[in-house]
C-alpha cells in the first residue's frame, strides 16, 4: 500500500489526511482519497470533493 496522502480544499485550505480520515463524519482513520463517497463533503465549507487537490505536506 502506498504511504498516507493529504488533500487540501481548494476553497477554505483545509486538508484531508489518510492517515487521520474525518472519523467525525464518518470517514475512518486510514481512508485512501479514493473510498471517500461521492457525497461526503468539506466540514468546514461544505465544498464537494472534486474541490480538493492532493498536496504534498
Amino acid at each position: 500500500m502506498s504511504s498516507p496522502k493529504t488533500w487540501m480544499c481548494l476553497i477554505c485550505g483545509w486538508i484531508y489526511d489518510e492517515a487521520a480520515g474525518d472519523p467525525e463524519h464518518g470517514i475512518a482513520p486510514g481512508t485512501r482519497w479514493e473510498d471517500v463517497p461521492m457525497n461526503w463533503t468539506c466540514p468546514e465549507c461544505d465544498a464537494r470533493k472534486d474541490d480538493f487537490e492532493m498536496v504534498q505536506i
